[in-house]
């Protein structure tokens, strides 16, 4: 089977695994995702994973409280989630391991660059949590930098948005999507694809992003086909 990319980081917002209920973890959706990564793991792909806590919790949420405090608390809703996923993934018998960027050795491993590493060679898909284990960062960012350290040769970004807009689709039905854009576009045009540490983290390390729909969690396995879907973001294009 011919492969687009041998070894991912798959980056999950919170909010994909909320579902229509808009908040917590929808069963359903968790097993559709994790299903497909299965296939993709089958498929002979080293995966890692960065995901999200926005279905628990959003530093911005904590108006009037401290940046810091808030973004912790946003640090363990992503905890929440990578547990979810792995014990979602082990059910289907993929060998899972879960590192977090926050030391809490009763539940996961700490975030170790070689151990990540070795997991993903001997073919367990490895779920980051906490972020970067520093406030004023975004998940994003986390899904950049780990990305950068595991040599990672392209970042999934599955959201509920199905590519990159000029506008916001649900609010402007004419908003133009953009099958290729550049960082810099990114950047200049201001969109709200990733913040803008992570996007220039990418674009100085020459990361792709392949930005797709999660509401067809197949989506995963047809970028990894190399069908073109959502939008493909890199340095030059």
């Amino acid at each position: 089977m011919d492969l687009k990319y041998k070894r991912i980081l798959l980056k999950i917002s919170g909010e994909a695994l909320a579902g229509e209920q808009g908040f917590g973890i929808e069963q359903d959706i968790i097993g559709s995702i994790c299903s497909a990564i299965k296939e993709a793991s089958d498929m002979g792909v080293e995966i890692a994973v960065v995901v999200g806590g926005g279905n628990f919790w959003r530093g911005r949420l904590g108006k009037g409280m401290d940046r810091t405090t808030a973004d912790h608390m946003g640090m363990l809703a992503t905890v929440i989630n990578a547990l979810a996923l792995a014990d979602a993934l082990e059910s289907r018998g993929v060998p899972t391991r879960v590192q977090t960027a926050i030391d809490m050795r009763r539940i996961a491993e700490p975030y170790i660059r070689g151990r990540a590493v070795r997991h993903l060679e001997k073919k367990r898909v490895v779920i980051f949590a906490c972020g970067t284990g520093n406030p004023f960062f975004t998940t994003d960012t986390a899904a950049a930098l780990r990305a950068a350290e595991i040599d990672a040769d392209a970042i999934l970004l599955a959201k509920n948005v199905d590519a990159v807009y000029d506008s916001d689709p649900k609010i402007n039905t004419n908003a133009e999507k953009f099958d290729k854009i550049t960082y810099m576009e990114i950047l200049n045009r201001q969109l709200g694809v990733m913040d803008s540490t992570a996007s220039t983290l990418c674009m100085d390390n020459n990361i792709p992003v392949i930005v797709f729909g999660i509401r067809e969690p197949q989506n995963i396995i047809r970028v990894l086909l190399g069908e073109n879907i959502g939008t493909y973001i890199a340095k030059e294009v």
